[in-house]
């Protein structure tokens, strides 16, 4: 297995589009990527492949100094590989480069997998969300990482 992960283009769209709605009940549109890799000059997403199939994505709007990851997914045939660790990475990395110095992120309460990643990459629980998730009325738990600089 080759996982490389680059910069998401204009290119990436359909397939991310695809994946996103192959993860989330309420996934963003085709449309909606395509307007944040060609036009929004604050988000940043990055798109993994192994073996030329893209297999995850993750993305981020930079706000001042504040990062906000809008999305992570990886393919279900491909979780709990490392992939989900090496896009988070990868945007703590670009974030420090911008100039951020701390991060957030939403994750739905029942997301345990998820949860322990963020935890293990510094960052820590700072509040609920209720009724966040559209579809479900889930909760969503907010996680902030203040020291990504350093």
């Amino acid at each position: 297995m080759t996982q490389r992960i680059r910069p998401m283009t204009t290119e990436d769209v359909e397939e991310v589009s695809k994946l996103e709605r192959l993860c989330f009940p309420t996934p963003w549109s085709q449309e909606a990527f395509r307007i944040e890799v060609e036009r929004n000059r604050c988000a940043r997403y990055f798109v993994v492949s192994d073996n030329s199939k893209l297999i995850g994505y993750g993305g981020m709007w930079l706000v001042v100094d504040e990062a906000h990851i809008t999305n992570i997914a990886v393919h279900p045939d491909h979780r709990r590989q490392g992939t989900g660790r090496l896009i988070m990475k990868t945007l703590i990395e670009e974030a420090v480069r911008l100039g951020m110095t701390r991060m957030t992120l939403e994750v739905r309460v029942s997301n345990k997998a998820a949860i322990n990643l963020y935890q293990s990459l510094g960052f820590e629980k700072g509040g609920l969300r209720k009724g966040y998730y559209a579809n479900d009325g889930e909760d969503a738990l907010i996680m902030w990482n203040f020291h990504i600089g350093g």
